[in-house]
């Protein structure tokens, strides 16, 4: 099967590295989407969910402990040459978490827009909003950084289904409405909700046309 046919989400995921700081980023190869988002918003359960593997990327009921850049490909790639795997995951630090140390705070907000501002592989950022709480105002702080940095990003509602149903359409359409104006931010809004599954082929199919691949299937 061709490179580009391969099913991306149809075999296990593994973790191969954590980055701490731009020296430990792996070289520039296969295509990446990243995810962002407020420490607690579902983070690492949705890209859980997405690769359909419960102990990939670390959950925790701490705030803040994502603390470095997590890369995630498709298991059975060499990394080099012409097995590369399709694609990379990367799991970016939560922010907004206020009781973290100034200092440490200042150390992952460098680390992640450095990375933002500087790697060609990159492909979008989805940006996770907690649909019980929309933007707040350090989601607009990061999405403006994002405009700045010209860096493609797309919300995503996460925990749908904590709120009620006729809610979301509701709920989406004002989200868009936000984001209308900001020049890097993809119109379209995805909700999702990695206890139900809701959503998440719509997100494995924005990903897939997002590196180039027709299908995710």
């Amino acid at each position: 099967m061709p490179e580009t046919e391969k099913p991306l989400f149809g075999h296990p995921w593994i973790f191969i590295r954590g980055v701490p700081s731009l020296n430990f980023l792996p070289p520039e190869g296969p295509s990446e989407v990243a995810f962002a988002g407020r420490s607690n918003v579902g983070k690492s359960s949705l890209i859980n969910a997405l690769v359909g593997q419960k102990g990939l990327a670390r959950t925790s009921n701490t705030p803040g402990r994502t603390q470095e850049l997590n890369y995630f490909v498709p298991d059975g790639y060499s990394g080099e040459g012409s097995d590369l795997p399709p694609m990379a995951i990367v799991d970016m630090p939560g922010y907004g978490y206020a009781q973290a140390p100034k200092e440490q705070v200042d150390k992952w907000t460098k680390l992640v827009f450095d990375y933002l501002r500087g790697r060609a592989t990159l492909k979008r950022v989805y940006v996770l909003i907690d649909s019980r709480h929309g933007i707040k105002k350090n989601d607009e702080e990061v999405l403006t950084l994002l405009d700045k940095a010209a860096v493609s990003y797309q919300l995503v509602l996460t925990k749908t289904d904590k709120i009620k149903a006729p809610a979301v359409p509701k709920l989406l359409a004002d989200t868009a409405d936000k984001i209308r104006k900001r020049p890097a931010a993809y119109p379209v809004v995805l909700s999702t909700s990695s206890e139900k599954g809701d959503g998440l082929d719509d997100l494995r199919q924005a990903i897939a046309e997002t590196i180039g691949i027709a299908h995710w299937q």
